[in-house]
């Protein structure tokens, strides 16, 4: 029996890119929201898109997605080119997006979530019911196949941590058959030990095959388990890395400015107090 490593070693790096962006850019009237943005998106490996607020994050997500068509350059899905209609048309292409407020309906139980929008049923015509138990025990087996160990798949989903919310949805897509996960800033709201648990789950979605993009703006976050990193700065490339060729203080320096994060130390340092003839400093103080 072949491992989940294997398959993923052996379909992940010999096959092409599940999902391209070849030189993409999006246009508001005349503001550029994107521009001349390519990225690859490969089965078995983490892709990272890291930028500030206001650097066409937001924007990748949805052209990736199926909210937004994007005006210039290549979309591809499995080596085909394409444009999506609609979210729905994304999900039936395997591409899969967990938004960073999750959608979910915090007063249903965890099971309820797990299949919202896609509920089995059982019986027809008016005998025609949702199947509770098998939803429960699929909502059971497939969090404890991605390591998460739920007390109570009964509990409303409002009371799980943000970090626990965040792997339930991960657990979905991977059921539903995605083959390309876009998580949209998974750890913004988490504290250090729920980051952690969350990035484990990114990795684990990632080794059962999924090609996973992750949004952040966390450079350590990213440097743990991306294989790829593509940097966005007022909508455009500022950098495209791999994980052999860039390290986490470069990544870091990149993400921070650079350049300008030095220009801005140099602007901020204490300049000393000019002394006045007589022994007084500029503010009428004798040392």
């Amino acid at each position: 029996m072949t491992s989940t490593s294997e398959k993923t070693a052996t379909s992940g790096k010999s096959a092409g890119p599940l999902v391209e962006l070849d030189d993409v850019s999006k246009f508001y009237g005349n503001i550029k929201a994107l521009e001349h943005v390519s990225l690859e998106v490969h089965a078995g490996e983490i892709t990272c898109v890291l930028g500030d607020n206001g650097a066409g994050k937001s924007t990748l997500i949805k052209i990736i997605a199926g909210l937004h068509r994007h005006d210039a350059g290549r979309f591809l899905i499995d080596g085909e080119e394409t444009t999506l209609a609609n979210p729905r048309d994304a999900l039936d292409r395997g591409i899969a997006t967990v938004y960073q407020d999750l959608a979910v309906v915090p007063l249903m139980p965890v099971w309820r979530n797990f299949f919202l929008g896609s509920e089995p049923t059982v019986g027809v015509g008016p005998f025609k019911r949702l199947d509770v138990k098998r939803m429960r025990a699929t909502t059971r087996t497939e969090l404890l196949r991605m390591g998460i160990d739920l007390r109570d798949v009964d509990q409303p989903i409002g009371t799980l941590s943000g970090g626990e919310r965040q792997c339930v949805a991960i657990a979905r897509a991977v059921y539903f058959g995605a083959k390309v996960l876009v998580l949209d800033e998974p750890t913004a709201a988490l504290g250090v030990k729920q980051s952690g648990v969350v990035l484990k789950y990114v990795a684990a979605a990632r080794d059962a095959g999924l090609g996973v993009v992750l949004i952040t703006h966390n450079p350590h976050h990213a440097h743990l388990v991306g294989d790829r990193f593509i940097l966005l700065k007022r909508g455009a490339m500022s950098g495209s890395h791999t994980k052999d060729d860039v390290t986490l203080d470069e990544l870091t320096r990149q993400m921070a400015g650079g350049s300008e994060l030095e220009e801005l130390s140099h602007e901020l340092e204490r300049t000393p107090t000019p002394t006045l003839p007589g022994g007084e400093d500029a503010t009428g103080s004798t040392p």
